[in-house]
């Protein structure tokens, strides 16, 4: 399947210290990018996960690498065992780790060695609140977001939940990488408006790329 727009030129547009939006750098992997999460739903499929505080999540989310975020009754947590499957996290495809890669060199971290991919997949109207990424180990590795699919409004704060907001519209292929100053900067997804993508469907993908495990 070809990608509409792939031979777009992509530019890096500043966000904050240590953060840029790459727009559209994923756009040429983007067909490799939706088979990889083909794969790894084809494992550990996509599920709603419910907060400590019994909230049941609007995004379905997925795992692959050595590592994987999930939640039980006393927190959020990472772990090498799929809960819903019993098994291991299936393995970070080779596409993944390769675009990871590039954009954080792009972005100027060019030793991340991520062991952790998130996959959230955004039904219409699912949102992600205001957050932290704070559960990793080591939080000197910077966080490389990978927007497929249907265009959503990114929200970008500070350190404290009621900074100011930067409200961004990321499309089809655009990459966001924070770290160092914006590290544990605030930032959260509006609902998603209806809409079809040639790609996607109905549907956005998010891929999310940390270091949950001490880097030492």
């Amino acid at each position: 399947m070809l990608d509409l727009f792939a031979d777009a030129e992509p530019w890096h547009e500043p966000l904050a210290p240590g953060a840029l939006i790459l727009r559209r750098f994923a756009l040429t992997r983007a067909s490799a990018l939706m088979h990889g999460i083909e794969q790894v739903a084809g494992q550990s499929p996509f599920r709603q996960m419910v907060t400590p505080g019994g909230y049941t999540m609007s995004v379905a989310m997925s795992n692959c690498g050595a590592l994987g975020w999930t939640t039980d009754a006393h927190g959020y947590l990472y772990s090498p065992t799929d809960p819903l499957t019993s098994a291991a996290w299936p393995p970070m495809p080779q596409a993944f780790a390769e675009l990871c890669q590039a954009a954080a060199t792009a972005a100027g971290y060019p030793d991340f060695q991520p062991d952790a991919c998130l996959i959230n997949r955004y039904g219409i109207g699912a949102k992600l609140s205001l957050h932290q990424d704070k559960d990793e180990a080591d939080l000197r590795a910077p966080i490389v977001s990978v927007s497929l699919g249907l265009p959503a409004v990114f929200q970008f704060g500070g350190l404290r939940r009621n900074d100011p907001l930067k409200r961004l519209l990321l499309e089809h292929g655009d990459v966001v990488v924070w770290g160092g100053p914006s590290r544990l900067f605030y930032h959260g997804i509006q609902p998603l408006k209806a809409g079809t993508h040639p790609l996607t469907g109905d549907c956005r993908y998010n891929l999310t790329f940390r270091r949950a495990a001490n880097n030492e």
